[in-house]
């Protein structure tokens, strides 16, 4: 196995890792939702009193979308990458950064607790994409 296969794996099972952390333990509101509302749970609460039922649904379908982009990734990188597939890294490339580099980014601008954890996996989706490139 390669190095950009594990770096693609480990990445893979992260991402999978964040789908089932939304979808079983994200409170449907953080600290950082209410900085950037600037309500109080309570005020939040008040003048919306089924957004957190909302909410969680939502994180429901965002979960399983990151859990089946990490069983994907896993699958891709220990076959089309692990082979050494031009076309296997580029989508695995994009897919990351149209996941985990979006994720890591919105995450920076709301100056999340999480961004820094997000930013290590998009610096380990690059790590795996420029290890590829140089096998």
């Amino acid at each position: 196995m390669t190095a950009a296969a594990w770096l693609f794996g480990v990445g893979g099972v992260i991402l999978a890792g964040i789908g089932v952390f939304f979808i079983v333990l994200r409170p449907a509101l953080l600290a950082e939702d209410l900085r950037f509302l600037g309500r109080s749970s309570s005020e939040i609460e008040q003048a919306l009193p089924r957004l957190r039922r909302w909410l969680r649904r939502v994180f429901t379908v965002l979960g399983g979308h990151a859990l089946a982009a990490g069983g994907l990734t896993v699958y891709v990188a220990a076959t089309g990458v692990r082979d050494g597939r031009p076309a296997a890294v580029a989508a695995l490339a994009v897919a990351g950064a149209a996941s985990i580099g979006l994720m890591a980014a919105v995450n920076v601008r709301l100056r999340s607790a999480f961004r820094w954890l997000l930013l290590g996996v998009a610096g380990l989706w690059v790590a795996a994409t420029v290890a590829a490139m140089w096998r």
